[in-house]
């Protein structure tokens, strides 16, 4: 009954590039999205407001970050700074009149042109000297938004979002922000599972594995790499947006630090390289780890009757925290990602074990 791959023939190409030839994971996606479609009745407001729809936001940043990394093979410490360019646009924009879908959209083409421009400079290097390159934009945008009052109204200052307005219809309850969320990370996730099988797709692992070797079977590789800095950024841009019109309300530039920035990084490395799934995974666990390991040492210590300082209790999650990054990584260098591969793979001919040896 768990023989997963029964039934599938692979006699045609075209069945074979489906996106999900095996009728298993069909079924596995439908009952995922019956599930999030209901998350708001099955969930409370607050895990709703609180969990899903932030982490929903987060996971379509790192799909864009790890568009960039995972399959362009390039390093971006900047993407924070990218994300804060698209909801700064996107909210002046709204404020000023223009339809919210495309304030939005202006906020990712924003985005995409200062990635651009920077792009520009920072791909005449390599490995560290492009990290300190895209760490560059970091640290510009960081003064520029803090700086100028035009953009962010001084230092310290926040700049409230309207209420959202999507089609015209106000859009403030929680759910209908849950729904603007899981659309949104529904089609970024879309878009790069078909990345993933097309000529553009092949084109950029083949520049992340070598560029020469790709520019001698005709890739042109700074090309390749601008149009992945570009769509990465579009990506980022739209996401800072959404993350403000549906989660924060309210935009100032400590929310796109350079701090938010490394988490993105992490819930990369941690989810897994080029892994779609583990984008999820990864942005889930950095996101939601450490107040769930809070609720449990605190639950724990009061159900063993110990005594824990408030300061030791604010600390000891993060210890905990890293110390399962670790052990993730140490368990399997290529992420979460790669772990739920593992898993699939071994359930994909179970019980029949011996077909992969």
């Amino acid at each position: 009954m768990l023989y997963r791959q029964a039934g599938i023939r692979h006699t045609d190409y075209a069945a074979d590039r489906a996106l999900f030839p095996i009728p298993a994971d069909r079924i596995a996606i439908a009952a995922l999205l019956a599930l999030a479609l209901l998350a708001p009745v099955l969930f409370s407001s607050l895990a709703v407001s609180s969990y899903l729809t932030p982490w929903l936001i987060w996971v379509s940043a790192t799909l864009g970050l790890n568009l960039i990394i995972g399959w362009a093979g390039q390093f971006h410490f900047g993407y924070a700074a990218v994300m804060g360019i698209g909801a700064y646009t996107a909210v002046h924009a709204f404020k000023a009149g223009v339809p919210w879908e495309i304030a939005v959209v202006a906020g990712g083409l924003m985005a995409t042109v200062i990635g651009v421009v920077f792009a520009f400079a920072a791909l005449r290097v390599k490995g560290l000297y492009l990290a300190l390159s895209t760490l560059a934009l970091q640290f510009v945008m960081d003064w520029v938004i803090s700086h100028v009052p035009a953009i962010s109204g001084g230092v310290g200052a926040t700049l409230q979002a309207p209420a959202m307005r999507l089609l015209g219809q106000r859009i403030d309850s929680e759910v209908a922000l849950y729904y603007v969320a899981l659309a949104w990370a529904l089609l970024v996730t879309l878009f790069m599972l078909n990345l993933r099988r097309s000529a553009l797709g092949r084109a950029l692992v083949a520049v992340r594995e070598k560029d020469y070797a790709a520019a001698v079977i005709g890739v042109q590789a700074f090309r390749y790499k601008l149009v992945a800095f570009a769509t990465s950024s579009f990506i980022g841009g739209v996401s800072g947006a959404v993350l403000i019109f549906c989660f924060y309300h309210a935009v100032t530039p400590e929310q796109f630090a350079v701090n938010v920035s490394i988490e993105l990084l992490a819930m990369v490395i941690v989810g897994g390289l080029a892994s779609i799934i583990g984008s999820w995974l990864g942005a889930g666990f950095i996101l939601l780890a450490p107040g769930q390991i809070h609720s449990l040492i605190a639950w724990g210590a009061q159900q063993l009757g110990v005594e824990i300082g408030v300061e030791t209790l604010a600390h000891l999650p993060h210890a905990f925290y890293g110390a399962l990054i670790i052990g993730f990584l140490l368990l399997e260098p290529m992420g979460l990602g790669k772990l739920y591969g593992n898993v699939r793979n071994y359930l994909m001919v179970w019980p029949f074990g011996y077909a992969r040896k």
